[in-house]
C-alpha cells in the first residue's frame, strides 16, 4: 500500500515540473486508501500525473496551491463531504473552471443529479471499471482543453474587436477634425475672396466720393466766403434777392452746409474703415504667429456686428461693456482668433434674442436690457478673454455637447453646429490654450478663453 500522506509533497514537486512537459495532472480526493491505490496506479499507468488527498479541506487547499487539470472527488467523506467540497470549489472563481467527476457507490439518481447540479461534469461508480474511468477522464480533459482554447480565442477576438473599435474611433475623430479644418479653411478662403471683391467694388466709388468731397469742401468754402463778401458790399440787394434769401434761409444754409460736407466725409471714412476691418478679419494667416493687439481684433468683431446691437421690436438695445486690461501685443494667429471672437459674440447676441421659455428660472427684470461684457486680463503665464451675456443660460446636459462638431440647439437653417467646435479647435490646438463655458439656466453664459504667453 502506498503511503499517500508521505508522498504528497513529492507528487507536488513532480507535478510542478511536469507542467512544462504538458503532462496533465489529476487530483484524487478520497478517504479510502484502497480507492486511492487503484486510481493512482490506473491513472499513472495511463500517463497522467496524480496528486491525492484524503479529505475535502486538504483537497480544496491543494487546488488553490496547485490547480490540477481535473478532479476525481469522492461523495462520502468525513468532515465536509464531496458535495460541500464541490460547492466551495465552484464558488471560487479561480477554481470553478476545473472539471470535477464524482466518485460514488450510490445508485440513487437523486444524489447523482444533486452532484451535477452543484457543477460536477460527470460521475464514476465503485467498483471501478478502469476503461470507463480512463474514457470519461480523457473525454472531459479534451473538453476542458477545447474550452480553454475557445476562451483564449474569444479573448483574442474581444481584444482585436476592442483594438479595431479604438482604431475606428480614432479614425472618426481624425475625420471630424479634418472636416472642421476643411470647413474652416474653405470658409475663410471664400470669405477672403468675397470681401476682397466687395472691398474692391466699394472702395472705388467711395474713393471717388471721398476725393470729390475734398474738392467740394473747398469750393463750398469759397462760395460761402463770396456770398458773405456780397452781403458786406451790397447790404441792400433789392426786394427780390432779399425775399429769396429769406425763403431759402441763407443763414442756416451757410451754417449747415459745412456740417453736411463734414458728415459725408465722416461717412466715407467709416465705410473705408469697415472695409479695411473686413479685409483684416478675412485675410489668411501665415505659418508663423504674429504679435498683435488682441483688443483690435475684438473691436473689429464688434464693429462688424454693430448692426445687431440696435434695438428691435422684441428687444431693447444690447449694451456692450468693455473692461480691457493693459495687454501687450500677443503672439497668435490673429485671423483665426478673430473668428473665435466673432463666433462667441454672435452666439451671445443669439442668446439674448432667444425667447424666454421658463419664466420661473429666469427673472424678467434681468431681461430689461441686453448685456454683453468683454473683459481682458493678463498674468505671468497667460492672457484671459471673458465674454459674458445675460441670456437664458445653458443647461448642464447641453454644455457637455456644445463643443462637439455639428451639435446645435438652434432651429434648422440657423446654425451649422460648427462655430463652437471650430473655436475650440483654434484655441486648444492652434494656440495651446483652453476654451471654457461657465453657465447655468437663468444666470447667463460666460465663455473664458485662456491663451498661454509662451507657446
Amino acid at each position: 500500500m502506498i503511503n499517500f500522506h508521505n508522498q504528497t509533497n513529492d507528487l507536488l514537486t513532480e507535478s510542478t515540473s511536469n507542467i512544462f512537459n504538458n503532462i496533465e495532472t489529476i487530483l484524487v480526493i478520497d478517504d479510502s486508501p484502497t480507492n486511492l491505490q487503484v486510481l493512482h496506479t490506473t491513472l499513472e499507468n495511463a500517463g497522467y500525473e496524480v496528486i491525492v488527498e484524503m479529505d475535502g479541506n486538504s483537497g480544496i487547499e491543494q487546488v488553490k496551491n496547485n490547480p490540477p487539470d481535473l478532479i476525481l472527488l469522492d461523495v462520502m467523506m468525513p468532515g465536509i463531504d464531496g458535495f460541500e467540497t464541490c460547492r466551495r470549489l465552484q464558488a471560487n472563481p479561480s477554481t470553478q473552471e476545473i472539471p470535477i467527476i464524482f466518485i460514488t457507490a450510490l445508485s440513487d439518481s437523486v444524489e447523482k443529479v444533486k452532484g451535477l447540479s452543484l457543477g460536477a461534469v460527470d460521475y464514476i461508480t465503485k467498483p471501478f471499471n478502469q476503461k470507463e474511468v480512463l474514457a470519461r477522464i480523457k473525454l472531459h480533459l479534451k473538453l476542458r482543453q477545447l474550452k480553454l482554447e475557445l476562451d483564449e480565442q474569444k479573448q483574442q477576438l474581444e481584444q482585436r474587436v476592442k483594438e479595431r473599435t479604438a482604431e475606428l474611433s480614432q479614425a472618426l475623430e481624425e475625420l471630424k477634425k479634418t472636416q472642421l479644418q476643411l470647413v474652416q479653411t474653405e470658409k475663410i478662403s471664400f470669405l477672403g475672396q468675397l470681401v476682397t471683391g466687395v472691398a474692391h467694388e466699394v472702395n472705388n466709388p467711395v474713393g471717388f466720393i471721398s476725393t470729390n468731397l475734398y474738392h467740394a469742401d473747398h469750393y463750398i468754402q469759397d462760395l460761402i466766403n463770396l456770398v458773405k463778401l456780397y452781403q458786406k458790399k451790397f447790404p441792400t440787394p433789392g426786394y427780390e434777392i432779399e425775399d429769396n434769401i429769406k425763403t431759402m434761409d441763407l443763414e442756416h444754409v451757410l451754417q449747415d452746409l459745412p456740417k453736411v460736407i463734414s458728415s459725408m466725409k465722416l461717412g466715407t471714412e467709416r465705410i473705408q474703415g469697415i472695409m479695411q476691418s473686413l479685409r483684416n478679419f478675412s485675410r489668411v494667416d501665415g505659418e508663423q504667429k504674429k504679435a498683435v493687439d488682441i483688443h483690435e481684433g475684438l473691436e473689429t468683431s464688434l464693429m462688424i456686428l454693430q448692426h445687431r446691437f440696435k434695438a428691435l421690436p422684441k428687444r431693447p438695445t444690447i449694451n456692450v461693456i468693455k473692461e480691457y486690461g493693459n495687454l501687450p501685443k500677443i503672439k497668435c494667429y490673429p485671423v483665426q482668433l478673430n473668428q473665435v471672437f466673432m463666433n462667441l459674440i454672435s452666439n451671445a447676441i443669439d442668446a439674448i434674442e432667444e425667447p424666454i421659455k421658463d419664466i420661473e428660472t429666469f427673472s424678467t427684470a434681468s431681461r430689461r436690457f441686453g448685456l454683453i461684457r468683454i473683459r481682458t486680463t493678463i498674468d505671468k503665464e497667460q492672457v484671459t478673454i471673458q465674454i459674458y451675456d445675460n441670456g437664458m443660460g445653458i443647461s448642464e446636459s447641453v454644455q457637455s455637447q456644445i463643443f462637439q462638431p455639428f451639435f446645435t440647439t438652434k432651429p434648422e437653417g440657423k446654425g451649422s453646429g460648427l462655430g463652437l467646435s471650430i473655436s475650440n479647435q483654434i484655441i486648444t490646438e492652434k494656440h495651446g490654450g483652453t476654451l471654457q463655458c461657465i453657465s447655468s439656466l437663468g444666470n447667463g453664459t460666460e465663455f473664458v478663453i485662456q491663451i498661454p504667453l509662451k507657446s
